[in-house]
């Protein structure tokens, strides 16, 4: 077994900066990219949305592995390392500007390093946590984590908008860059999380148990499927969003920031009730329902914006999905961390995020080849309408019919 610490609790609010800190500077980027690419390198709808899907790539092409990583090195020295990796991908952006050398190919590479890292950052971090928590306060600081997280992943690019405003597109990739050095100084003062002794088994083998723990289990499986078609459709309306509020409905970099900012509210809102709705109604039909009627708000307000008059509809709706989306993702997070052996955790976290998270790129990518041959405004439309379908891939499996989730872990 791997090494326990009995840690101080200022070990975890440490760590708990540090993830938020790196969390948001990951959300920041998403924004922050393509933003330079349209206002400074004058790039194509299909450029933009291929920076999308360069920065997402890693989740198909690494989480399966880093799942393996995560169980067979030091987390922190790890985490540190890729974090001074972080910053120096994004901190070569604002230096080629300043030269005069910027350009598009040099835009892709920073997006492909940063999105390697932070899959395998996030592994990490998501097995990380027992160094620095007492196993008794574990299940509520999980809880805090999975709420911190969602805020970020969905209020982050809202930050790069207001960022972009306030500093330039290049400052705010400096303003960034200097976000993961904040965290890797944060990290660097925790305790070590040393592996387990290594075994006999193969790195494949060890993917292959988690794979097949995942893809087995009742409840699991169809969360997981719920997760991919809610992370297709959070991707491909990500790409579309600057193209549609900057180039066809004319919103300022300031202006986007404060649309996006409802993102923000909505997850807020959600990671604030997300327990007491699962308590009161269960945790299927809490998921059920929250994402459901999030994928309406979605689906019926974004598509109403066509100018920065009426920039309201697109925040209300994002704010809807957004809620929707943040109750769903930390029941069905907490969900995996509780009730994984504690021996898979790191590979059920990579399987999952292999198959939900690898769903990001292809929205994206499908975005953009809509957005360049049917024009922007009918591939929102598109994918608006398929916000609803997240909570129709969950109740089609049995587990999304119940109530709750179930409390047991089953055997084998």
């Amino acid at each position: 077994m791997s090494e326990t610490l009995t840690a101080p609790a200022g070990h975890f609010w440490r760590f708990w900066c540090a993830s938020t800190v790196s969390h948001a500077g990951t959300a920041v980027t998403a924004l922050a990219l393509p933003l330079v690419a349209l206002t400074v390198l004058d790039a194509s709808a299909l450029q933009v949305t291929l920076l999308a899907a360069a920065g997402q790539i890693s989740w198909l092409l690494l989480s399966l592995p880093a799942g393996v990583v995560a169980g067979r090195v030091p987390l922190r020295r790890l985490q540190v390392a890729l974090d001074l990796a972080r910053f120096g991908a994004l901190g070569s952006l604002p230096a080629a500007w300043w030269c005069d050398a910027l350009t598009y190919p040099h835009l892709l590479f920073a997006a492909l390093v940063t999105g390697a890292c932070t899959v395998l950052f996030d592994i990490a971090n998501s097995t990380f946590l027992p160094a620095v928590v007492p196993a008794h306060q574990l299940a509520a600081r999980n809880s805090l984590m999975s709420g911190t997280a969602a805020v970020t992943e969905t209020g982050g690019p809202s930050a790069g908008g207001l960022l972009v405003q306030a500093a330039g597109p290049v400052g705010a990739l400096l303003v960034d860059a200097v976000s993961y050095v904040v965290s890797a100084v944060l990290l660097r003062a925790l305790p070590e999380r040393r592996p387990a002794p290594r075994t006999g088994d193969s790195a494949l083998r060890q993917i292959r148990e988690g794979w097949r723990y995942v893809t087995r289990h009742p409840v699991m499986m169809p969360c997981m499927l719920w997760a991919t078609a809610t992370n297709f459709v959070c991707a491909a309306l990500l790409a579309l969003t600057p193209l549609h509020l900057v180039r066809e409905a004319g919103l300022t970099p300031v202006q986007l920031g404060l649309v996006l900012a409802m993102d923000g509210v909505g997850a807020l809102a959600g990671s604030s009730v997300a327990v007491r709705i699962t308590r009161r109604f269960g945790t299927a039909r809490g998921v059920v329902g929250a994402t459901l009627a999030g994928g309406v708000a979605a689906a019926a307000l974004i598509p109403l914006t066509t100018s920065a008059a009426d920039a309201y509809w697109f925040a209300l709706g994002n704010a809807g999905f957004a809620f929707g989306v943040v109750i769903g993702s930390i029941t069905t997070r907490t969900y995996r961390q509780t009730q994984s052996p504690p021996e898979l955790l790191s590979r059920v976290m990579a399987t999952v995020r292999f198959v939900s998270w690898g769903a990001q790129p292809v929205g994206a990518l499908m975005a953009g080849v809509l957005a360049t041959y049917a024009g922007t405004r009918a591939a929102l439309e598109a994918v608006c309408a398929a916000a609803v379908l997240p909570p129709l891939c969950l109740l089609a499996a049995r587990a999304g019919r119940l109530r709750d989730f179930g409390p047991k872990r089953p055997s084998g």
